[in-house]
């Protein structure tokens, strides 16, 4: 499982011109988009989710967890295109459908579970992500 965190001032996702989910934190929020592989499991979103809640990349080396931020989860599989060959990348190592909805709903639960006021995108639909990277600050997570 990978979490591409960015630090945000705002962020939204828009799917068919409809707002699904948005974070507009009167300081900073988080934006984490969510990829999973084939081996992965619901022990791994909940830490991942703990991990993220409590990394200190907000301001005065803050976490989310110690100021209430906002976070919006966006599943993204592309988080696992592997471009080492040719100029097509492959998507083999990105969990399937069946796998990977139930573990980014998962990871969203278990950070509302934690405290956080955590919003999602829609899984498997074309989404519109609108941002404002503050900073700019943007992490990779991964266990």
């Amino acid at each position: 499982m990978r979490v591409l965190v960015q630090r945000v001032s705002s962020a939204a996702v828009t799917v068919d011109g409809r707002v699904v989910g948005a974070v507009r934190p009167e300081g900073q929020g988080l934006l984490a988009f969510v990829g999973v592989a084939h081996d992965d499991d619901q022990a791994k979103a909940q830490r991942l989710a703990e991990k993220l809640w409590t990394l200190r990349i907000l301001a005065d080396e803050r976490s989310a967890a110690d100021v209430g931020a906002p976070i919006l989860v966006v599943s993204q599989f592309t988080l696992y295109a592997d471009t080492a060959k040719g100029r097509r990348p492959s998507w083999n190592a990105a969990a399937p459908g069946v796998v990977a909805e139930p573990l980014v709903a998962a990871f969203a639960e278990a950070l509302r579970g934690l405290g956080a006021v955590a919003e999602t995108g829609v899984f498997g639909a074309h989404m519109q992500v609108e941002l404002v990277n503050d900073g700019p600050v943007t992490v990779l997570l991964e266990l």
